[in-house]
């Protein structure tokens, strides 16, 4: 029998704390690399078999995750299903009610702190407080049944308390409304909790569609935990499932998977930029669908979210205000497209520089398997880094995941196999009963709206600066004192610029970069290099624009901060340029296309005998850009 060892647990938070305080470690930069598949029923029929196939796959990937030296402890496994209603009337009928069979009932997954009981309570207390203020009927709370007994030390001492609490919707809306709003409770009970300064608060799922069961024990022990997948009433029309693989980070209950609407094998390497980008949109972010809540939601990704978390958090905004779990997919993980209109039907192109103007992709290695609780979708990055391999059976399952044969199927009655290449996408509408590969659901989504027109409003830049002149600013001493306040040594104007001016050649070197961080250097690093010291943090090969022509590009946007919820030709009010690098002579071109809308910081300061010249200059710098910022809003 496992013992809770609350010193243990607190030295450990306090040891996370540190590291993220004065080491290396971020709680921001959690990445996971996984095992992730989901099991569908093509016509939407729930089933037991659904239910138990996706156990059994989620036992196949068990090797994909990290297992702790206690034997027992991993690194985090869950499984996604639809809510067996009949199965939690019963529940209800336990709680001293007898459900109303004609109104939608929710069920909230709750984690709870689970040694301090005063901190339990008024988390109930703000998560019911959140659900009356909205309208709806509280059937009750129930104490989740698990097992303990297939824990680990670490995952017991850790282990939350697990509720459900039930809820009826009391007014006359449609099961896609009533998400909605379970969507806008939770966001504020996340933000309650926060401003109460409660920790150990986490709502796995909160829906009238689907409910998600998690934790940290092994995959295989998922469903031994949780006895309620065990019963026979358990049925669903779907099973998405994962098992997690933390790299280099500590997991943690609530950053087990599958999350609200995904479930995601690799890591989003552009992830500081998405969050980044992503506070920007939260500025001018609004739906009808959320009218005066709107701002209850914002921060659309809460803090120390993974990379995985924090993808989930935007994929489900979208749904929320309207868009289809393929569409969100597509805008957010787009396949390679720029660079192959030859390729790719003229429906499809427009359809992306349309997702282009709205959103900043995710980009990074992929294998995802989403929900919106109508559509169930595979789907892969567009380099098709991570596996995604598919069975069709006899008897009307998709079968879709990290690996083949995770569940055994009669070879006899399969109707079809493959693997999804990059980029690419196989979905099921549960509702009208259909599968759709890849081709037949890009030609529906293009179809969808008048992409074409659309973008007519984007502005190409490259073609009013093909054919500007240009001419050397500064030669001989001038231009070695710019140099060097630039950074550039002779070994790279000898050994890099050279060669490439001269021959068109690129020197060879190793990835990475292994030289001191600048406030360790005795050697001055420019800001560039920055960038390049935080570039290549993951194990994935070393890739570039130009050697991966066919799936990488430099395309960058300009003017691209309108409500991203919305869907219109509002959105491709957008300046394009094809590559950030341009010479000088474009780049005042460009200046003058921009019009009014163009700020100048001088970024410049003088150097004083005050050790704090370049805090004053920095501050100045960004005081004048916020102020530009919001005299342009």
């Amino acid at each position: 029998m496992t013992i809770y060892d609350d010193a243990w647990v607190k030295a450990e938070e306090a040891k996370r704390a540190w590291l993220d305080a004065n080491g290396l470690y971020k709680a921001d930069d959690e990445h996971a690399s996984c095992g992730v598949g989901l099991v569908v029923s093509i016509s939407g029929k729930p089933s037991r078999k659904v239910v138990e196939n996706g156990i059994n796959a989620l036992k196949a990937v068990w090797h994909r995750g990290a297992v702790d030296a206690d034997g027992k402890t991993g690194d985090g496994a869950g499984i996604h299903v639809q809510i067996p209603v009949k199965f939690f009337y019963d529940v209800i009928r336990r709680t001293g009610h007898e459900p109303d069979t004609h109104k939608l009932v929710a069920v909230g997954q709750v984690f709870l702190p689970r040694t301090d009981f005063g901190a339990q309570e008024r988390c109930r207390t703000i998560v019911e407080a959140e659900v009356l203020r909205m309208g709806h009927y509280i059937y009750g709370w129930r104490h989740v049944p698990v097992n303990v007994d297939v824990l680990g030390e670490k995952a017991n001492a850790t282990r939350p308390e697990i509720e459900q609490i039930l809820i009826r919707c009391d007014k006359d809306i449609d099961q896609e409304a009533f998400e909605r709003e379970l969507y806008i409770i939770r966001r504020r009970i996340e933000k309650a909790a926060i401003a109460a300064q409660i920790q150990g608060l986490y709502l796995c799922s909160l829906s009238c569609r689907s409910i998600i069961y998690k934790g940290m024990m092994l995959a295989e022990q998922v469903a031994t935990f949780y006895p309620d997948l065990l019963d026979d009433r358990f049925e669903s029309a779907f099973a998405i499932y994962h098992q997690r693989y933390s790299t280099n980070t500590f997991p943690q209950w609530w950053l087990a998977q599958p999350f609200r609407m995904l479930a995601h094998n690799g890591e989003i390497n552009t992830i500081k930029g998405n969050t980044t980008w992503m506070k920007s949109h939260d500025i001018r972010m609004a739906s009808n669908n959320f009218g005066e809540a709107a701002e209850d939601i914002k921060p659309i990704i809460p803090g120390g979210s993974s990379d995985s978390a924090a993808l989930d958090a935007v994929f489900e905004v979208l749904v929320r205000s309207g868009r289809s779990a393929p569409m969100a997919k597509t805008m957010l993980v787009p396949e390679a497209w720029s660079k192959n209109t030859g390729e790719l039907p003229k429906a499809w192109q427009d359809m992306y520089a349309y997702c282009n103007a709205v959103m900043e992709p995710w980009d990074g290695p992929a294998a995802l398997a989403m929900t919106d609780g109508r559509w169930v979708c595979g789907g892969l990055d567009r380099n098709g880094l991570r596996p995604m391999r598919y069975v069709v059976t006899g008897d009307g399952l998709l079968i879709a995941g990290s690996e083949a044969g995770m569940v055994p199927v009669d070879e006899t009655t399969v109707r079809e196999k493959g693997a999804l290449g990059p980029g690419q996408m196989i979905a099921v509408d549960m509702k009208d009963g259909k599968l759709f590969h890849d081709a037949e659901m890009k030609d529906k989504l293009a179809s969808s709206q008048p992409y074409s027109e659309w973008i007519e409003k984007v502005v190409d830049l490259n073609s009013l600066l093909k054919d500007v002149p240009e001419t050397a600013m500064f030669e001989g001493a001038e231009l070695r004192k710019r140099q060097i306040a630039a950074g550039f040594t002779v070994e790279e104007l000898e050994q890099v610029l050279a060669p490439m001016a001269e021959d068109g050649k690129e020197m060879i070197a190793s990835m990475g970069d292994d030289t001191p961080a600048a406030v360790l250097s005795s050697v001055y690093r420019p800001l560039s290099h920055f960038f390049r010291q935080n570039f290549s943090q993951v194990t994935n090969p070393p890739i570039d624009s130009l050697r991966e022509s066919r799936v990488m590009s430099l395309k960058t946007r300009f003017g691209n901060l309108k409500n991203v919820l919305d869907e219109n030709s509002s959105q491709t009010e957008i300046l394009v340029l094809e590559s950030p690098f341009i010479a000088n002579a474009e780049f005042d071109v460009m200046v003058k296309q921009f019009g009014d809308a163009v700020a100048i910081i001088d970024c410049t300061f003088p150097v004083g005998p005050s050790l704090d010249d370049l805090r004053a200059g920095l501050e100045r710098i960004r005081a004048e850009a916020e102020d530009a910022d919001s005299t342009e809003w």
